[in-house]
């Protein structure tokens, strides 16, 4: 009974955390928006600087998609911490009698819905953007569907470093862009193998792996982190 009754108490502080995280994002939808956008006028400007001719954008559609999936997820992991840093909702957390770490699984949920999910439903809009084929449409989506949630795994340890930081914007780009490579190299690989007729499932399966065990380690990297930084 005891171990169920903890269980439900974490699954119960859990969803309280998703809801006020959802809540605040649809009263700051505008601010919320701004991944997305930014991803859709980063896409947009290749068409309109380069030509929109098939032929010259086909070729580079896979990193192009790619590579914004990548921006506009970094330009959403300063606010990920800073509004709770500042009005002292982490110290609460961290004395909270459920795991610090749960509790920021669950924001990093949070975080991968608001940024990470409107981005992969509107890629195959910015895909036909690219004039990417529609055979390689399938391998694009299950790329950002494994790779979106580990950027924000990733991005959230390297939050978690920068909590306690003014104006960490700069640093923070530093920290994460290394990391964010070998996901970006293994996400746009796969579609570029499968566009050149090559196995493309490896890139995959390296994806999954990586999300395996940041779902493992992140929240707990950055709980580690956050106490350290407020300590």
């Amino acid at each position: 009974m005891s171990a169920r009754a903890e269980q439900g108490g974490w699954l119960r502080a859990g969803a309280a955390v998703l809801l006020r995280d959802l809540r605040l994002v649809w009263r700051r939808r505008g601010d919320a928006m701004q991944p997305l956008l930014f991803a859709v006028l980063v896409i947009a400007l290749f068409p309109l600087s380069i030509g929109a001719d098939p032929n010259r954008l086909t070729p580079i559609a896979p990193a192009v998609l790619w590579v914004a999936a990548v921006l506009a997820g970094l330009s959403s992991l300063d606010a990920l911490y800073r509004s709770d840093a500042e009005d002292g909702s982490l110290e609460q957390m961290m004395l909270a009698p459920v795991p610090l770490a749960w509790l920021l699984a669950v924001r990093i949920l949070a975080h991968w819905l608001t940024t990470g999910l409107p981005l992969l439903l509107a890629m195959p809009f910015l895909a036909e953007l690219m004039h990417l084929p529609g055979n390689l449409l399938g391998v694009l989506m299950v790329s950002l569907a494994l790779g979106t949630p580990l950027l924000s795994l990733v991005g959230a340890v390297v939050a978690a470093l920068t909590v306690g930081m003014r104006r960490s914007g700069m640093i923070l780009a530093l920290l994460a862009l290394p990391l964010y490579v070998p996901i970006l190299v293994f996400g746009a690989g796969s579609v570029m193998a499968a566009a050149q007729g090559l196995p493309w499932t490896g890139g995959l399966l390296l994806l999954a792996a990586g999300l395996v065990l940041a779902l493992l380690l992140a929240p707990l990297a950055a709980a580690t982190a956050i106490r350290i930084a407020l300590s």
